[in-house]
């Protein structure tokens, strides 16, 4: 399925670790709800019950329990089934899905965090999702140390929290890169602010880039 073929829109939520996406999720989903319009909200690793499945296997454990490309495997697998039986159904209904990571999430954490080739990355996308893309990621930007203090007083760290703060500086900047190499796609959002004026900004870029009321 190619992202031509998509009726609806695929709308993601990037940034490293507490950089606040699931309640900017909320808030965007509310203020669409409001507007009549037909939304899904999901989340990556998960989103579909084998998605979900998976993800309990990659938060938990100890932070040695994969490698990167097991863990870039994992991702894939749980990716392909999210996109079959949730994201593309949704898509085709003319739904708007709001999902909380994608690939991007991969290239960053297994890429950039982890060491895995983004060719090898590019490699299981394309055999995961084809050329299907987000129409628009918004990329929640805040310095690793604040994300995962943050994270921290949500309560029990998951696995990827654990892991020491050098990888979540360097996929902090991985989704940097990302956004840099896409402007079309990804729209960077100071996170660092309060929730109000984070919000605000998200719903410019939606109506601004998408043609979206909100």
């Amino acid at each position: 399925m190619g992202q031509a073929l998509s009726q609806g829109r695929f709308i993601t939520f990037e940034g490293g670790e507490g950089a606040g996406k699931t309640t900017q999720i909320e808030l965007l989903a509310q203020a669409l709800r409001q507007r009549n319009v037909d939304i899904l909200t999901t989340r990556e690793p998960g989103g579909s019950p084998g998605a979900e499945a998976i993800r309990e296997l990659l938060l938990s454990g100890a932070v040695e329990r994969w490698d990167g490309e097991t863990e870039a495997l994992l991702m894939v697998a749980a990716r392909r089934d999210h996109l079959v039986a949730t994201i593309w159904p949704a898509l085709k209904a003319g739904r708007i899905v709001l999902c909380d990571r994608f690939a991007d999430s991969t290239e960053a954490y297994q890429g950039r965090g982890r060491g895995v080739p983004q060719e090898r990355l590019a490699e299981l996308h394309r055999l995961a999702a084809g050329a299907f893309a987000p129409d628009l990621t918004l990329v929640l930007d805040l310095p690793a140390e604040e994300g995962l203090a943050r994270a921290a007083r949500r309560g029990a760290a998951t696995r990827f929290e654990r892991m020491p703060l050098d990888m979540h500086e360097r996929l902090r900047q991985g989704f940097l890169a990302i956004a840099r190499r896409e402007p079309d796609r990804c729209v960077v959002i100071d996170a660092r602010r309060d929730i109000a004026a984070i919000h605000a900004e998200i719903v410019a870029a939606v109506r601004e880039r998408l043609k979206i009321a909100c």
